[in-house]
């Protein structure tokens, strides 16, 4: 795997909220904390997990300046910096590289559907010579089933080609194994990132670079443990464990909305009832899914 230029276990941290919505930045630089402490190479902040979508530009240069401030190191940081506009999408990204951060996700413009590959290749080549940052690398993200904008095999082909340098990597966050394995096969070395905890044992396995998903949030420690011993045949039962366990919890946040259930395990975990809290338009768990999930936590592993 040492050809891939990002690899590693990734977290697509959530953002914890104050009473009054906003974004809560001392619980948030702890959770960052806590994620690396315990085995994340690195936190892929303000994604679809953290809401991101849901905040101003203020509040997510907020966010990432925060991170930095708490003593995380810039290179252990991947924001997102995808929007709507490709403006704000050159400012996001500018404003990461001026704090050092060199490595971000990048969400295609996501409005207009139906876009040809000419369309998305034209938006990132705009992003890309708007920012005009020979240390910038870019991880696409590929989730169509919210963006509404899929990231075709030969699209990410024809970006490689263009920014070889630049375009190093994908979140492929649709869950489709097989298109996973169509692009490792077709741009050796290129960085292939799972969105869902299950297919990371399978997907270290074809060749695949590791992941930035949700669960990382909870069992960060067991990622760690698949990433690491992935490929030592003593160590088949230990991996196997590990990976049964990380399926454990992401099958139970499935229990519900994803985002507000992996925040409610998040206090579960931390006995801070204030990670329950979401931005609108996604709704808190009702008291009696809170009972439910807390029922179901306390059975697992």
């Amino acid at each position: 795997m040492s050809n891939h230029k990002i690899t590693g276990v990734f977290s697509a941290a959530t953002t914890p909220l104050n009473a009054d919505g906003s974004p809560d930045v001392g619980l948030f630089t702890e959770h960052c904390k806590r994620l690396i402490k315990e085995g994340c190479h690195g936190v892929a902040l303000l994604g679809t997990t953290g809401e991101a979508n849901s905040f101003s530009m203020g509040e997510r240069r907020m966010l990432l300046e925060a991170a930095l401030k708490a003593g995380i190191s810039p290179d252990k940081l991947l924001p997102g910096t995808g929007v709507a506009a490709i403006p704000e999408t050159i400012e996001l990204t500018k404003h990461a590289l001026s704090l050092g951060v060199t490595k971000v996700v990048m969400l295609p413009p996501f409005y207009y559907k139906g876009i040809s590959d000419d369309g998305l290749f034209n938006a990132y080549s705009a992003i890309l010579e708007g920012v005009n940052d020979s240390r910038l690398q870019v991880i696409l993200y590929h989730i169509p089933q919210v963006s509404g904008i899929p990231l075709s095999v030969p699209l990410i082909g024809r970006l490689v080609e263009a920014f070889p340098d630049t375009i190093v990597g994908i979140k492929e966050s649709a869950g489709d194994f097989n298109n996973m394995q169509a692009i490792i096969a077709a741009y050796p070395g290129f960085s292939v990132l799972c969105g869902a905890d299950p297919l990371l044992l399978p997907l270290l396995k074809a060749g695949g670079a590791g992941c930035i998903t949700a669960t990382s949030n909870l069992v960060a420690d067991s990622l760690r443990t698949v990433y690491d011993h992935v490929h030592d045949e003593a160590q088949t039962a230990k991996v196997d464990a590990a990976q049964a366990r990380i399926n454990g919890y992401r099958t139970l946040s499935n229990s519900y909305v994803q985002i507000p259930t992996i925040k409610a395990m998040v206090g579960l975990k931390t006995g801070n009832a204030a990670w329950k809290r979401t931005r609108p338009p996604l709704v808190a768990l009702t008291d009696a899914e809170y009972a439910a999930l807390a029922e179901g936590y306390a059975q697992l592993p």
